[in-house]
């Protein structure tokens, strides 16, 4: 009987890892929303937002089937769009009315519920990894400004000139908005085909922990060092274990006030309701009655990726538990 015991406590120490199951890896990601008509893009920049889509995910993804962090797999993918014109993150950003480029970024973890965010930074060349930095390396959940380059020189990250920021597109944009406010001379209005360039991701490692990142350049002709949601736990960027990830992407002034990615989270943990509903109650209704325009990337502690915008189109992507890969640009969600 001794002997029989002796087996099975070595036949189960042995084999342990045999009984442990991984978590399903999933990643998803969103590269800003608003009116994206299809009308409006050519069959060639079309195919460069889902090659540059699929490229992030892939970048993510890799790390992840390799047994990696989602937090190491959100870096990654991020990277990818910050290091792309197409979108409104480090080298894409929009410009201020000063015509600078003010960047801002943010990330959490869902396991322990810690974070890290920036703000307003101009010569950073990835403030993903600097919010990550502020995570890992630092007693503090925001940094923003000089104070957060600082930071930055002594985590030994790369600086670039902020001229490195600087595209035709982007300086054509706001060439035109100040245009228009001189000769109106007021402020001008806001576009109706405005696009919330934000990017971020979310994803599930095999660990079971959920993270979430968000960068942008902000809001074009953005003034007085306005920040918006993206470097805001809980308003662009929420990720907890028991609930779900969120990175969100919007007029930031809305999902500020209406807390999005928290609220959400919120809803999936105390009404146990799905991801997708609570996403679409706080988009589609809470949101909007507020008058604010946007949407949220979004994963499930299952793997599940669920996307909500109550704009005409997000550009927007996964790689799934099953390894299927989707990228999409227009509506419906």
């Amino acid at each position: 009987m001794k002997f029989l015991l002796f087996f099975t406590l070595i036949f189960f120490g042995m084999n342990s890892h045999l009984l442990a199951k991984d978590s399903p890896i999933a990643i998803a990601i969103h590269g800003g929303a608003g009116t994206i008509l299809k009308k409006n893009l050519t069959p060639e920049i079309e195919a460069q937002y889902h090659a540059k889509l699929e490229e992030s995910l892939r970048a993510g993804y890799q790390i992840l089937e390799s047994g990696g962090s989602s937090i190491d797999a959100i870096q990654a993918t991020i990277i990818v769009l910050e290091n792309s014109p197409l979108f409104n993150a480090g080298k894409g950003a929009v410009f201020t009315h000063h015509k600078t480029n003010e960047l801002d970024a943010s990330i959490m973890e869902g396991k322990t519920l810690n974070a890290g965010a920036i703000s307003g930074v101009t010569r950073v060349k990835n403030p993903i990894l600097l919010a990550a930095k502020v995570m890992t390396e630092s007693k503090h959940v925001m940094l923003s400004g000089e104070g957060a380059e600082t930071f930055a020189k002594q985590q030994q990250l790369e600086f670039v000139a902020p001229e490195y920021f600087h595209t035709p597109r982007r300086l054509k944009q706001i060439d035109n908005l100040l245009t228009k406010e001189k000769n109106a001379r007021i402020e001008a209005p806001t576009n109706p085909n405005f696009k919330y360039g934000t990017v971020g991701a979310v994803a599930l490692d095999k660990h079971g922990n959920l993270a979430a990142g968000t960068s942008t350049g902000g809001m074009t002709n953005k003034k007085f060092g306005r920040i918006g949601d993206s470097p805001i736990i809980g308003a662009g960027t929420y990720a907890d274990n028991k609930a779900c990830a969120i990175s969100a992407t919007g007029h930031g002034e809305y999902f500020i006030r209406a807390a999005v990615a928290h609220d959400i989270c919120a809803r999936v943990l105390y009404q146990g309701v799905s991801l997708q509903a609570a996403a679409d109650a706080v988009i589609f209704d809470k949101l909007k009655n507020m008058g604010g325009d946007g949407g949220i990337v979004g994963m499930s502690p299952q793997g599940d990726p669920v996307f909500s915008f109550n704009t005409p189109g997000m550009y927007r992507g996964y790689i799934d538990k099953s390894g299927s890969v989707f990228t999409g640009i227009y509506g419906p969600k």
